[in-house]
């Protein structure tokens, strides 16, 4: 099964297109056991998402393939060893996990700054220790990883990807993570659930790109599909994907998802994808209001 199930709604009021607020524990343990149930296998959280390792923990993930990331390294950490391998520890015993199957860093860039070094030995030790089976970093740019897979010997990589957002496939980077036996997991495949609105629902702030999702709107209709298993269905295709994380805020948010999974869809006209930050990324969103 190539879809994971992300977790950020777990513990935080997540997504543009949310409007239920923080998930219920009951309504976050059903989804895991749906998932389960239906081969999902592998789950995404991190540090920064609230109190989601600790929910996780609570409905019982140990069987679980489960990726975590580190929030940036405090400053002035006088052991970014100790710090990492308390970090990973601390993240274990919440989940209730015997090892990690991936660890991986927030926020990259720390590697090149002082005490970057360091810190990735430090990830290394987590993995010669059994805390992590793989050990990697979380990107929102391909040319960050032009710098990172130069200087450090990194196991599983997240980034984005989806029918606006193709930079990764275009620069090479999937096929050549791919070659490299680099696990790729893919974030974003909804963004955020603004590809799954309507016209009349899509906010005023992005209205500047209206071509753009006239564009999108001609394609899903041509196709024959949903926007879901438009969007879905395209971030699945490449081969160099291990794994689809994808966010639900339902048990049958999630059941729409696997059955949108099912099918091919045609590919999206190479004219919709963008380099627009301010379009493809959802953190600098507030800066359109």
């Amino acid at each position: 099964m190539k879809l994971a199930l992300g977790t950020v709604q777990f513990g935080l009021n997540y997504g543009i297109a949310n409007t239920a607020g923080r998930m219920p524990l009951p309504e976050a343990a059903a989804i895991v056991r749906t998932a389960e149930a239906h081969g999902i296998t592998t789950l995404d959280t991190a540090v920064g998402y609230g109190d989601s390792e600790a929910r996780l923990g609570e409905i019982g993930v140990s069987t679980w393939d489960v990726v975590t990331k580190l929030p940036a390294c405090p400053a002035g950490c006088a052991d970014i060893g100790a710090w990492v391998v308390s970090t990973a520890r601390s993240s274990l015993d919440r989940l209730g996990c015997p090892q990690l199957h991936g660890l991986m860093l927030h926020r990259p860039g720390q590697l090149l700054e002082p005490g970057g070094e360091d810190l990735f030995a430090a990830l290394q030790q987590v993995k010669a220790d059994g805390l992590a089976r793989k050990i990697g970093i979380s990107v929102y740019e391909p040319a960050e990883l032009d710098v990172m897979t130069a200087r450090f010997d990194i196991d599983i990589v997240q980034l984005p990807f989806n029918v606006l957002d193709d930079r990764f496939a275009r620069t090479g980077w999937l096929a050549r993570l791919a070659a490299r036996g680099i696990e790729v997991h893919t974030r974003s495949a909804f963004l955020q659930g603004l590809l799954l609105m309507s016209p009349e629902h899509r906010p005023a702030t992005f209205a500047r790109w209206h071509q753009r999702w006239r564009l999108y709107d001609d394609w899903v209709r041509s196709a024959g599909v949903t926007r879901l298993e438009a969007c879905l269905r395209t971030a699945l295709a490449p081969a160099e994907i291990t794994r689809v994380v994808v966010g639900v805020d339902s048990v049958a948010h999630l059941t729409d998802i696997l059955r949108a999974a099912e099918g091919s869809v045609l590919p999206p006209p190479a004219s919709l994808a963008s380099d627009d930050r301010d379009l493809i990324n959802p953190a600098n969103w507030p800066s359109l209001e």
